[in-house]
């Protein structure tokens, strides 16, 4: 079961106005822990007046550069996001999970693939990492990108972009997309739609040669992307997705239950495993979620967004019956194999039996 180690910035610099890249140093006994898979993501945790915030940031350096870094882009409002951007500084620590997330393909150096990617905004972190891994380690495949931002000032590591695309000429092709500011050619200019979309892939991409694609925007614009790529041709095992916003609304911390149904008793049996121990509590069957009540039982429960999108969560229902609010991070597969999102995880059942150590 993950746990929190402390890493030590070691450097932190200004991406663009609003977005900061930070360089992490595990200690030696973490090293290994922290190995990370091209596209993964880092989740940290700090106390915010008095009360514990976990993000997650996806680690936007190669596997081939030696070091650990991960790109922070100011979000309005965001208490951890903007702290990082004003704040933080060379010789903080801070707490961090080891490297989770499935947003890649495994490489092969013998591989000769066509790889499509579409980022929008800070959507762009883990795709760098995957990009430079794959140009890399994967020496006859190519990849090409395309890029959304609102204007050329907000672009997140365009620099870093340009010199890939100079150093593996004829690999890597980069498509900008602009929504505010004109371009030379007008398909990219303005907001990927279904309409960009179709214009891209009769001019500009053959998508009978892509082998895999992958995705990280907000959803509204994955969704887009996602069907016009099953559209021209690309089926679902292809299409390898990234959320890093949901749009779910955020929710109270104990829903609204009537007075008839809290005196009626109607309360479930919910029996926990996390790191080879058990506990077992009651907790009510009024729509309350699973890892809710497991962190006021004071089980220290894996959690990151607790919006179904990140899986950090993911426990597997060894009894009793349950039912997911939302699912943006399972595999059918999985979801068929009895796991869930103990964050979107609401019993039916009077009792179930749950395990994060599967």
């Amino acid at each position: 079961m993950s746990r929190f180690h402390p890493l030590e910035v070691t450097d932190i610099h200004k991406e663009t106005r609003d977005a900061v890249v930070v360089t992490l140093a595990p200690r030696a006994e973490d090293a290994a822990a922290f190995d990370f898979t091209q596209g993964q993501y880092l989740t940290f945790r700090r106390e915010f007046d008095g009360e514990e915030l976990r993000r997650s940031y996806s680690i936007c350096a190669g596997l081939d550069e030696g070091v650990l870094k991960v790109g922070i882009k100011r979000v309005d409002g965001g208490a951890f996001s903007t702290w990082a951007n004003e704040e933080l500084k060379a010789g903080d620590v801070l707490d961090a999970m080891p490297p989770m997330g499935k947003f890649y393909t495994p490489i092969d150096p013998s591989a000769a693939k066509s790889y499509l990617g579409f980022a929008g905004g800070s959507g762009i972190t883990p795709l760098l990492s995957i990009i430079k891994t794959v140009l890399t380690r994967e020496p006859n495949s190519t990849f090409t990108l395309v890029y959304a931002n609102r204007q050329m000032g907000s672009i997140m590591f365009r620099e870093e972009l340009e010199d890939i695309k100079s150093t593996y000429l004829g690999r890597f092709s980069l498509i900008h997309i602009l929504e505010t500011e004109s371009q030379d050619i007008d398909l990219f200019t303005g907001r990927i739609d279904a309409e960009k979309m179709d214009a891209l892939f009769r001019l500009w991409i053959d998508a009978e040669s892509v082998d895999t694609a992958f995705i990280c925007g907000p959803e509204p614009m994955m969704l887009t992307i996602a069907e016009s790529l099953r559209k021209h041709g690309l089926s679902d095992g292809q299409i390898k997705f990234e959320l890093f916003a949901s749009s779910q609304p955020g929710r109270a911390k104990a829903r609204a239950v009537s007075k008839e149904a809290a005196s009626a008793g109607n309360t479930c049996e919910v029996s926990v495993t996390l790191d080879g121990g058990t506990r077992t509590f009651q907790m009510p069957k009024d729509g309350s979620f699973i890892l809710d009540a497991a962190l006021d039982n004071k089980m220290d429960a894996p959690y990151a967004c607790k919006a179904g999108v990140c899986s950090t969560c993911r426990a597997k229902v060894l009894e009793g019956e349950v039912e997911m609010e939302a699912n943006h991070a399972l595999e059918d597969y999985e979801v068929r194999a009895g796991y869930v999102l103990s964050c979107q995880c609401i019993p039916l059942s009077d009792k179930v039996v749950l395990s994060y150590d599967e």
